[in-house]
Formats: structure tokens, sequence, C-alpha cells
């Protein structure tokens, strides 16, 4: 039984795999805060609710939050008896990686390579939507190739509100026309139909370099929304991480 865990910088998500299929997935607010115990705690319910009875075997985790990996290993090790297996650019991930150094490549961005790759055929674009969208770029040899990084939509309208004095803070949703009839739906057609040009735009150019056609996965929270309003996204994949980070679970562990 493995318990997958994927340390975002906003939300974590925690998996458990039992071998055959993922039985039970949950989200949590990332928070360094957070004591092993109070994760422990949190976990433990999920569980329950869940209708999960076997306790993880094996923990592996891909994070971006350094700040959570201590509780977590200490989570793992108390309640578990384990230690987490914690995936990194340095790791022996068996992904090629054309990047400077090939080691600053985030955990979570190898991890959507290698569940990219178990998946599709290359070239692939992940568009990976978080409190920061990453563009993870697999050439036709299989090779990483590097991508881009543009602040999440959720992190672009926090942003707006934070730095002007009369627009608020909204739900971003998709909106039904571009021509706002009110201030909410001004915002929304400005971030929502605004990100979903700069993600198009930013996949073209990429199709351009690679000179050959990839396949274009999305994942992430935001990443259905966005894969029904992009003309470039051809389909959501809501576990690619996960499954990467169980893929190179398998080899390590």
């Amino acid at each position: 039984m493995l318990l997958a865990i994927d340390v975002g910088n906003s939300h974590s998500v925690f998996g458990i795999w039992d071998g055959t299929r993922w039985i039970a997935t949950w989200r949590h607010q990332t928070d360094v805060e957070t004591t092993e115990d109070e994760l422990a705690a949190w976990l433990f319910e999920m569980m329950r609710v869940a209708g999960v009875t076997q306790n993880p075997t094996k923990v592996a985790c891909a994070s971006v939050v350094p700040g959570m990996n201590r509780n977590l290993s200490l989570m793992a090790s108390k309640f578990f008896g384990v230690e987490v297996e914690f995936l990194t650019g340095s790791s022996n991930h068996g992904v090629a990686v054309d990047y400077n150094p090939p080691t600053a490549v985030g955990a979570d961005r190898i991890a959507n390579a290698i569940g990219a790759l178990a998946r599709y055929s290359a070239p692939i674009i992940v568009v990976d939507f978080g409190t920061a969208t990453t563009f993870d770029v697999i050439d036709a040899n299989g090779v990483y190739a590097g991508g881009a990084i543009m602040a999440g939509p959720m992190t672009s309208m926090q942003a707006l509100a934070n730095k002007t004095a009369k627009l608020p803070a909204i739900d971003l949703v998709a909106p039904e026309t571009a021509i706002g009839k009110h201030t909410t739906h001004s915002i929304q057609s400005g971030v929502m139909f605004g990100y979903a040009g700069a993600i198009d735009a930013i996949v073209r150019r990429i199709e351009g370099e690679l000179g050959s056609k990839p396949k274009v996965i999305a994942t992430g929270g935001l990443g259905e929304v966005f894969t029904q309003m992009c003309e470039t996204i051809e389909s959501y994949d809501a576990m690619l991480t996960l499954d990467g980070i169980r893929l190179y679970a398998e080899k390590a562990i």
C-alpha cells in the first residue's frame, strides 16, 4: 500500500494506491506549521471516512515546499514506521533532462514527466495549473527539454485584488461572455479569457520550437476548466502527477 504525496505551494494532494488502483485521494492546505501529529490525525480521519483500513507500507513524495518535508518524514516514521522517499531533481528517476542544471527541475515537474512518458507518446507538453502554472516539454526523443513558468490564475487574481483599491477577490469561473456586465464578470473575463489566451500562445510558440506536433495535456487544480477554454489543450489528466510519483516509487522503494 503506497501513500503518494504531491506537495504544492497552496495545497497538497495525498493518494492511496493499493497496487492496482487509486482507492482514495484527498487535498489538504499546505502549511509548514502543521505538525506531524496534526497531519496524521487528518490523514487517519480521511482514511476512515474512505474505508481505507490498511496503513501505507510505503510513502513517496514530490515536494516544492521544503518546509513541509521534515514533518512529513516524522509523520511517516512515527505512525507508519517507514521513511519517505522524496523525488527530487537529483533522484535516480530515469528521465533524461536537458536543463541547466538538471537537478534544478522541480520535483512536481519530474513527476509530471515520468507520468506523461508512461501514458503518452512523445513529444508531449504538460500544462500544470497551480499557484504557478508550469509547462513541461518532452521532446520527440523522450528528453525533458525544459519549459515555462507563469503565475497561476488564482495568483494573478489575488495580485489584482491586493494591488487595487476597489477590485475584489472573486471565484474563478469561466464567464459566458467576454464583455463583462458587472465588476465580478469583468474580472472573470479578464483573468480567465486572458489566461486561456496566454496558455494557447505559449503552447503554440513551444510547438514551433519543437518542430513537431506534441500531445498537450493539462493537470492540476484548474486544469479541467482550462482544458475546456483553451484551443491547444487536448485532454485533462487529474492523476498525472500522483502517477508519476507512484511510478518513481515502484522503482525506488
